[in-house]
């Protein structure tokens, strides 16, 4: 079984604990992340996560169950009305349910299968060590959203070094994904992890470089921090161009919240 498969079923256990503690009118505040409430987060991750065991059931399954969301999505329609209306009305114990059962399940069915598993996605088909970190990054991610919320401090582990990976690996792919050419070469990135850990990947170049907190490179690839709200040292034209714009997951381009509107709480790493 891969290590990634614990790592994200670890990360679902933590936000579900979070969840659990919230008030039915916490569930219906809205979050910085494009004022959703928590109930629409969970409620997108809960329709990602069975999009995901769609997936599994094949590609013929994974087209059915995305038909309708990627119709609204090439209109220009809501993601977050096709959500609840898909979902129906729940409360917040109930939306809490039906993410947990389905997030076991999808964790239980990846632990299962073959590391060389290949899998259909709404990009092209991942093996299952991406695409198990595509869900560990999207839980994380919208965690956040919730963290952010309710001011809470999040103690970060390295089981964030799956997601820094998939943020390094998006480079080319925040470039593409805007129809812009690439700036230059892919920047050397040395993070150091939760633990202390020294994290690096892409060939050392001094003026070309990302360098700080492997937690704070997640927020801003993920696009819950502005990397102006960080302590990350960014040296060179491309590096900056890419820190700018940077998003490791898939979808239309987005782009990041504007410096100063997601600080969010003092963190505890470890």
């Amino acid at each position: 079984m891969l290590q990634e498969v614990e790592d994200l079923r670890e990360e679902g256990n933590e936000l579900a604990a979070l969840l659990g503690t919230l008030s039915e009118g916490d569930w219906r505040r809205s979050t910085p992340f494009k004022q959703w409430t928590v109930l629409d987060v969970v409620g997108h991750l809960h329709y990602s996560d069975r999009c995901a065991l769609a997936a599994l059931d094949g590609r013929d399954a994974f087209t059915k169950e995305t038909a309708a969301m990627r119709a609204v999505i090439q209109r220009g329609g809501s993601l977050r009305d096709f959500t609840r209306e898909t979902l129906g009305e729940q409360d917040g114990r109930s939306m809490l349910g039906l993410w947990r059962d389905a997030f076991a399940e999808m964790c239980n069915r990846f632990a299962a299968l073959d590391p060389k598993t290949r899998l259909p996605w709404f990009g092209p088909d991942m093996g299952l060590r991406m695409f198990t970190t595509a869900r560990h990054m999207e839980t994380w991610a919208h965690g956040q959203d919730v963290y952010d919320l309710l001011k809470r401090s999040r103690r970060y582990t390295d089981r964030i070094r799956s997601i820094a990976h998939i943020g390094v690996s998006t480079f080319g792919w925040t470039f593409a994904n805007r129809g812009l050419p690439l700036p230059g070469p892919a920047p050397y990135v040395k993070l150091t992890a939760p633990s202390g850990a020294i994290w690096e990947w892409n060939e050392r170049d001094d003026a070309n470089r990302i360098a700080g907190s492997a937690a704070e490179f997640c927020h801003v690839v993920t696009q819950n921090r502005n990397v102006a709200d960080t302590d990350l040292v960014v040296v060179g034209e491309t590096a900056k161009q890419w820190m700018a714009i940077a998003q490791c997951f898939a979808g239309n381009p987005e782009s990041p919240p504007a410096p100063g509107s997601r600080i969010g709480a003092r963190n505890a790493d470890g």
